[in-house]
């Protein structure tokens, strides 16, 4: 089979029976035809390993009982058939250890959000990718949209004049009640510290919000101010927070991030200003984006349709116009990316821009230290804090 056509072999850890993203990971990898399932250990409980294994239509030899096993005994399959790259859709605590263990064996790895337990470990990580050399990305899906992308490209040309203020929302309402007591994991390990990390609305959405920000606006934060919550009784972790943002060009922003907003679903909102006009994005309408002008009528694009000017919204673009492409296709656009950067390098060629368009390492840095800043901050009585610059694992 020509090299440019083979589907790019695919490990996953995490995701077994009764998990949510993982499901979502493995059609969105699948979605083109592009990545093949081959391999995963995809619970610590054997029996559920098992058969998530099995329903998945995986041989008995390629399931295994822990990632560590997986990474020696994929390496050592002939090259034609071991797995080329591990996807990670585990609790956030285990991230590290797995991103790890599948460089030093040889693989790529591409991560769920966020990309580590801690910022401590997500710089071992940026330098353990350094010395290996091997391709690493993170799943910040809404980057994936096409009219996020269109987006990006418009503020990049110019068409708004200098930004002047970025406003990004993320309000959900599922975590109102006690939802960690009533056997729900998905929410129990979110809101636990062992599993998460520092922070749950933060940690979980806020650190979407902050990525979105900085994607589109092409700016950096410089500095935030903090105010989080744990606004339902007995939570260990912040289920709310609001951070007012400073970026390096000067403009001001506003992000908030709530897990408490009773009746919201994932209703993600982005507004940028600049000195001529302003677009807004919202989630929950991925197929359209407005742009708002001082001196004329405000625009609506839509994907796929007349005026779409940017050629990764283009790439990234598979129906045509009227056709509504959502939160698989978003994600599948990066599976695709990634699997194409994997397919450059299997022939020594640079990588296309279109698939170089995912979040690398230095969305991984960021993140972390956006999460631990939040809290940081969140408990501080000082005003602004400053955002680190992380050029130098890079």
């Amino acid at each position: 089979m020509d090299q440019t056509k083979q589907r790019i072999r695919m490990g996953m850890v995490g995701g077994g029976e009764g998990a949510f993203i993982g499901e979502v990971h493995r059609k969105a990898a699948q979605l083109d035809g592009n990545v093949e399932l081959v391999c995963g250990a995809f619970s610590r409980d054997a029996e559920k390993n098992q058969r998530s294994g099995r329903s998945l239509g995986l041989p008995a030899e390629r399931i295994y009982d822990d990632f560590k096993d997986m990474m020696r005994l994929e390496a050592e399959r002939p090259a034609n058939e071991r797995m080329q790259f591990v996807s990670i859709v585990t609790p956030n605590n285990s991230h590290f250890a797995i991103a790890v263990a599948a460089l030093d064996a040889g693989f790529a790895v591409l991560s769920d959000k966020p990309a580590t337990f801690s910022l401590d470990e997500a710089r071992q990580l940026a330098e353990k990718i350094k010395s290996t050399g091997h391709l690493y990305g993170l799943t910040h899906t809404y980057a994936g949209y096409p009219m996020v992308k269109e987006a990006r490209f418009r503020i990049d040309r110019g068409d708004l004049g200098s930004i002047r203020k970025v406003i990004v929302e993320y309000p959900q309402g599922w975590l109102s009640n006690r939802e960690e007591d009533a056997d729900n994991k998905q929410a129990a390990w979110r809101l636990d510290p062992a599993q998460a990390g520092v922070s749950s609305a933060m940690g979980d959405i806020g650190v979407h919000a902050a990525h979105l920000a900085e994607y589109v606006s092409g700016l950096k934060m410089t500095e935030i101010c903090a105010d989080l919550s744990s606004l339902v009784p007995g939570r260990l972790l912040d289920d709310d927070g609001s951070i007012l943002l400073r970026f390096d060009s000067g403009a001001r922003g506003v992000l908030t991030a709530s897990q408490i907003c009773a009746g919201e679903e994932n209703n993600l909102k982005l507004r940028i200003y600049g000195e001529r006009g302003g677009m807004e994005w919202s989630q929950q309408e991925p197929n359209t984006l407005w742009l708002k002008w001082l001196d004329r009528p405000a625009e609506m694009l839509r994907t796929g349709a007349p005026g779409i000017e940017s050629p990764i919204a283009q790439h990234n673009t598979r129906t045509p116009s009227g056709h509504p492409e959502g939160y698989l296709e978003a994600f599948a656009n990066l599976y695709n990316a990634f699997a194409g950067q994997i397919r450059a390098e299997m022939q020594d060629e640079p990588a296309s821009e279109a698939d170089r368009d995912i979040p690398g390492i230095e969305a991984a840095l960021r993140g972390m230290h956006f999460i631990e800043l939040a809290v940081k901050a969140g408990n501080s009585e000082q005003k602004w804090h400053a955002v680190a610059d992380f050029k130098q694992y890079l």
